[in-house]
C-alpha cells in the first residue's frame, strides 16, 4: 500500500498572512488542491493522510470532493514542528494496523508542482532502499560562518545538495526510529531524511528538479502564480 502523508499545517507566519499559503487562491484554486490533484489522480495512491488543523479541515474537503477523490483520507492534528507532525501522522497509522512494507510518501501542501517522474521514483525506489529523498544541486558558492559577519570555511558546491520532497520511506522502520527517540530529539529535526540519516537508514539521493520548489516568500507564490497561469 502506498500512503501520502500531505502536511498543512502551516500558519504562513513567514508570509505574513493571515490565511496560510496552502489555501490562498491561484487562479481560480487553493494552493492546497493543486497538490492534492497530483495524487489523488494517481492510480497507485491507495490513501490520504492530511495533517491540517481543525479548522481548515471542511474547506479541505469541498476540495477533494470538487476533484472526485476516490482515496480514503484521515486527518491528523499538525505537531509542534513539522516533524512532530509527521509522527502524529505515523502514529495514526499505525493505530489503523499498517503493514511494516507499505510506503509512506511525505509531501508538503506548499509544493504544487511536483512532477509525476519524482513520485514514480520515490515509489519504486524504495523497493531497494529504506527511503527516497529527491535533490537538487546547490549552485551558489556556500560559505560557512559562525557569526553570519566572517567566513570560517568554504564548502565543496560539488558535494552539496538541497532536498525536496516528497520524501519515502518504509512505514515500519520510519515508524519505529521515531519511538526511539525523545520529544525534544524529534523536535531538533529539520527534515524528513534528516531522522532517518541519524538513525543509520538507507536513504537514495533522487534526482529533484529546479521547478519542484516549495512556497515560502511572497516572490515564490508570485512565481507560482505566473506558472500556473
Amino acid at each position: 500500500m502506498n500512503i501520502v502523508i500531505i502536511l498543512s499545517g502551516g500558519t504562513g507566519e513567514r508570509m505574513k498572512s493571515n490565511c496560510p499559503k496552502q489555501y490562498l487562491l491561484i487562479g481560480k484554486k487553493p494552493v492546497i488542491t493543486y497538490t492534492l490533484e497530483i495524487f489523488t489522480k494517481r492510480n497507485d495512491i491507495d490513501k490520504l493522510v492530511i495533517v491540517a488543523d481543525e479548522k481548515w479541515r471542511d474547506f479541505i474537503n469541498k476540495q477533494l470532493q470538487m476533484i472526485d477523490t476516490k482515496q480514503s483520507v484521515n486527518y491528523v492534528s499538525p505537531g509542534t514542528t513539522r516533524q512532530h507532525s509527521i509522527f502524529n501522522a505515523l502514529k495514526m497509522l499505525k493505530e489503523n494496523n499498517t503493514a511494516y512494507d507499505d510506503i509512506v510518501i511525505i509531501h508538503d501542501a506548499v509544493r504544487p508542482l511536483v512532477s509525476k517522474g519524482i513520485i514514480d521514483c520515490c515509489i519504486d525506489r524504495c523497493d531497494d532502499h529504506d527511503g527516497v529523498m529527491p535533490v537538487i544541486p546547490i549552485k551558489d558558492t556556500v560559505y560557512h560562518s559562525i557569526d553570519g559577519k566572517q567566513i570560517a570555511n568554504l564548502l565543496p558546491r560539488s558535494e552539496l545538495f538541497a532536498g525536496q520532497s516528497p520524501e519515502s520511506f518504509r512505514f515500519g522502520k520510519y515508524y519505529q526510529i521515531h519511538e526511539e527517540m525523545t520529544f525534544d530529539e524529534i523536535s531538533a529535526i529539520n527534515g524528513s531524511s534528516e531522522i532517518a540519516y541519524k538513525k543509520g537508514l538507507d536513504i537514495l539521493l533522487a534526482q529533484g528538479a529546479e521547478s519542484n520548489f516549495k512556497i515560502t516568500t511572497l516572490e515564490d507564490l508570485k512565481r507560482f502564480e505566473l506558472l500556473a497561469q
